[in-house]
Order: structure tokens, then sequence, then C-alpha cells
């Protein structure tokens, strides 16, 4: 993962899809809901980014300037709101 945690995931909180006019690109965007199981502190991490920041439900609904798309909040507000999918909708095939 890019900020160095360690996830395992529990459910699927939905599926998201935008597409950002100004770029011409679509998102396709997953949300999952877990439990951080560990941390690898001394990983460099990728490219832009630069820490893990914890929020306040209030305080990301206050910087929604800030997001990368409109799908930040709305996977927030789905987690929030007790959306939750098993994760056997999801196939793996090795």
């Amino acid at each position: 993962e890019e900020s160095a945690y360690h996830f395992a995931p529990h459910h699927l909180v939905g599926i998201y899809r935008w597409h950002a006019p100004e770029s011409d690109t679509t998102y396709l965007r997953f949300a999952f809901t877990g439990t951080l199981t560990g941390q690898e502190a001394e990983r460099v991490l990728d490219t832009g980014i630069l820490r893990a920041v914890w929020l306040t439900p209030d305080e990301i609904r206050s910087h929604r300037a800030r997001h990368r798309s409109p799908l930040v909040l709305r996977c927030l507000e789905d987690y929030l709101a007790g959306k939750r999918y098993p994760l056997d909708l999801l196939v793996h095939y090795d």
C-alpha cells in the first residue's frame, strides 16, 4: 500500500466510477473497510505520498476542496451509512 501500512480488508464499502471532464479521465475506485495490521515505518513512500493523515469525518468534509475527486467524500458517507458488502463479491484467480 502506498502509505506503508498493512491492511486486512473485512468488507467492500462500494465500487465507484467517476469521469473527470477536465482531463477526460475515468477513475474506478474500490473502497474497503478493515483493520490496520502493521506499518513499515522505514519504508520509502510512493512518489507524491508525503504521509498518512488521520482525520475525523467532519475534518474530511471541511477539506472538500483538497479531495482528489468527489469519490472521496462519497466513500466516507457510504462507510458512515453502514454500507458493507462481502469480500467474496470479488473473485481472485491465481
